[in-house]
C-alpha cells in the first residue's frame, strides 16, 4: 500500500472519528441521562421570590427562647420542577408523567473548603412526593437546612458570633416516570447562615 493511500485512509478514520464524537455530543447527557422520553427541569429553587435564603442558626431574642435556651428549627425551601418531552414532536400520555420521591442535599463553598461537619453541614436525604403531569410543572416544599445541622458544627459557633458562612446548596431530586424509568435533576441556591436574630 503507498504512503498516499495509508495517509487517506487515516484522514478519513479521523474524520469519522471526530464527527461521531460532533454527533454524540450533539446528543447531550440530558438525553443519555434516563430511558425515559420525558425529563425533569428545575423552574426554580429558592423560597417564594428568594433566590439567596437566610438560615438563623438560633434565635435567642423570641419567647420563650433565650440565650440560655436558644430555639433551633429546620429551614424550609420550595422548588418548582417541571416535567417536558425530550421529542417535542411527540404527545405525551399519562405514562410520562413524574413521580418525585425523594431528595439529596449537599452543601459547598466557593473557596474549596468543603468538609462536611467542618466547613459545611452534613449533606443528608429527604422524602417528599408529589407527581407532575408531562408539560407542566409543580411546586413542592422540602427541608433544606435540618434542624439536628444547626447543633452540629459549623453552624452551632455561629451562634457566639457575628460570622456569616455562604454555601451553595445542591439540591438533587429523584423520581421516575409512570413505567418506572428513573429521573433526576439537580438545581442549586446560596445559603448564608448566620446568628441573624440577635443582630
Amino acid at each position: 500500500m503507498s504512503t498516499k493511500l495509508m495517509l487517506m485512509r487515516i484522514s478519513l478514520q479521523a474524520a469519522v472519528l471526530a464527527a461521531a464524537a460532533i454527533a454524540s455530543a450533539s446528543c447531550g447527557d440530558v438525553v443519555r441521562s434516563s430511558r425515559s422520553p420525558s425529563m425533569l427541569v428545575v423552574d426554580s429553587l429558592g423560597s417564594g421570590t428568594a433566590t439567596t435564603l437566610s438560615s438563623d442558626v438560633a434565635d435567642t431574642t423570641t419567647a420563650p427562647c433565650s440565650v440560655a435556651s436558644p430555639c433551633v428549627s429546620a429551614d424550609m425551601a420550595e422548588a418548582t420542577l417541571g416535567v417536558v418531552m425530550k421529542d417535542v414532536t411527540v404527545s405525551p400520555t399519562t405514562n410520562n408523567q413524574v413521580t418525585v420521591s425523594r431528595y439529596h442535599v449537599s452543601y459547598r463553598r466557593s473557596d474549596g473548603r468543603n468538609t462536611p461537619g467542618v466547613d459545611v453541614p452534613f449533606s443528608f436525604d429527604g422524602a417528599v412526593t408529589t407527581t407532575i403531569p408531562a408539560n407542566a410543572s409543580g411546586t413542592l416544599t422540602f427541608q433544606i437546612v435540618r434542624q439536628d445541622a444547626k447543633l452540629e458544627q459549623p453552624l452551632v459557633q455561629l451562634r457566639q458570633n457575628s460570622t456569616v458562612i455562604s454555601a451553595i446548596a445542591d439540591v438533587t431530586f429523584y423520581g421516575a416516570d409512570q413505567v418506572g424509568n428513573d429521573l433526576s435533576v439537580t438545581g442549586s441556591v446560596l445559603i448564608n447562615f448566620g446568628n441573624f436574630s440577635d443582630k
